[in-house]
């Protein structure tokens, strides 16, 4: 026997009356449906069951939609933001002053280490430059900027080949060329601190006349004729001649004459052996005071100096010893403007570099003990290591009453070298006392 199930009406939520709407054949028999009653129990009670599920589903969907509709916006877990200030102009404006400053500030923090590279990088180039200018200051180097000038009248010189033939083989650059004066020999140097600014070589003021023994006495009975007549050099002929009119010229000019005894022989057959002077009295007819009255003053009023020579083997040693000292000079004039010699850089010098700081005033001090006579190196460190400073002496010299004990202070100290001890003695002492307190610069400390 069928039993009839009540019908059971479903009520539609509003999202599915909205899906209803969307379509219009179902609206009305799904709004008011009636299920049919079905014979089986167990088919009627999987339907009760079914309707309580869909029931739920219903309901539960339409609390979310009118809990969507109602409730507020969700808002995201986590720190709320505050709420931002509005600033005022004057805020503003300070901010904008902060910026601008720290702004001027990287400016100048760029600017002062561009600045500072900027002087490491020109401090570099000086010392590399100064380097290489002492580099090129150096004798060996200088001695490649010199030219030996020679005048083509040399060369008619028996034996001048010497000259030509030491110059060879001593590498060193010469030119045969027409001189000012005649008979000489001068020198140029190309400059090496001009650089590419040189106009050419410059002319040393050295200059080396070679003239036989005929000229020589020309020139003093030309010297001697001008002395009589007070100096006047209008009427001097001869030799003398171009040699004034050069040193007028150029007053700087260092001039010496190297006078070839040539006559050597003659003069030891002719005259028994006797000196040149003796020979010149009788060829000029002067006495000994005339010619050393000619050579006098062509030495200190002409700067001209005369040497006689043998032979041009002693000329050509001459003109080398000048080649020498003409390349030794710009070191030694560099040297020669230091305040203190002993501090002047290079161990060629034997000397100590005294830094900024101080270092290397110690190895000064001893230095300057050494200086003294006969002080050895394990005298002055025995000295220095007693007394660290010339201050820390003089102390100790002020505190001492009496003078013979500020002369023997320094007497009982022991010197160690080679093994054995001895004292510095009385002597050494006194010497060091005296060069630390004497007034007088021309004392003599032995």
């Amino acid at each position: 026997m069928s039993v009839l199930q009540r019908a059971k009406t479903w009520e539609i939520s509003e999202s599915e009356e909205s899906d209803a709407d969307t379509k219009p054949d179902l609206k009305c028999d799904e709004s008011r449906q009636t299920v049919a009653v079905k014979p089986d129990c167990d088919k009627d009670q999987s339907s009760h069951e079914k309707s309580k599920t869909l029931s739920a589903s219903a309901t539960k969907s339409e609390s979310t939609s009118r809990g969507s509709r109602l409730s507020p916006p969700r808002v995201k877990s986590g720190t709320p933001s505050p709420a931002r200030k509005r600033r005022s102009k004057e805020e503003l404006e300070a901010d904008r002053l902060k910026a601008k400053e720290r702004k001027e500030s990287r400016e100048r923090q760029r600017e002062a280490k561009a600045k500072e590279k900027e002087e490491k990088r020109r401090e570099q180039e000086r010392r590399r430059e100064a380097a290489e200018h002492l580099k090129r200051l150096r004798p060996e180097n200088c001695l490649r900027c010199l030219t030996v000038c020679v005048d083509p009248a040399v060369l008619q010189h028996h034996g001048s080949d010497i000259l030509l033939d030491t110059l060879v083989t001593f590498e060193w650059k010469f030119s045969i060329e027409s001189q000012q004066l005649p008979h000489s020999i001068t020198w140029t140097r190309d400059l090496p601190e001009q650089g590419e600014d040189s106009k050419g070589p410059v002319e040393e003021e050295q200059v080396v006349l070679v003239q036989g023994l005929t000229d020589f006495m020309d020139m003093v009975i030309c010297v001697k004729k001008m002395l009589e007549s007070d100096g006047e050099e209008s009427g001097v002929e001869s030799f003398l001649s171009p040699l004034l009119e050069c040193l007028n010229r150029d007053a700087n000019k260092v001039v010496t004459v190297l006078v070839i005894d040539s006559l050597t022989n003659y003069r030891t057959k002719a005259y028994g052996g006797h000196s040149l002077g003796q020979m010149l009295q009788s060829q000029l007819g002067m006495e000994a005071l005339d010619i050393e009255e000619v050579l006098v003053y062509l030495q200190l009023y002409k700067n001209i100096s005369l040497v006689f020579l043998d032979g041009w083997q002693d000329i050509t040693d001459h003109v080398c010893t000048v080649t020498k000292a003409l390349s030794k000079r710009p070191f030694k004039l560099l040297t020669e403007r230091a305040e203190l010699p002993f501090c002047v850089d290079g161990s060629w010098a034997s000397g100590v570099r005294a830094e900024r700081d101080g270092l290397g005033l110690s190895q000064v001090w001893s230095r300057q003990i050494q200086q003294l006579n006969r002080v050895s190196p394990a005298v002055a460190s025995t000295v220095t290591a007693a007394y660290p400073s010339p201050q820390l002496l003089l102390q100790a010299y002020q505190s001492v009453e009496s003078e013979e004990e500020k002369k023997g202070l320094l007497a009982g100290l022991l010197v160690k070298s080679g093994g054995k001890e001895r004292r510095i003695g009385p002597e050494i002492s006194a010497r060091v006392y005296r060069c630390l307190t004497a007034h007088n610069p021309q004392l003599v400390l032995d």
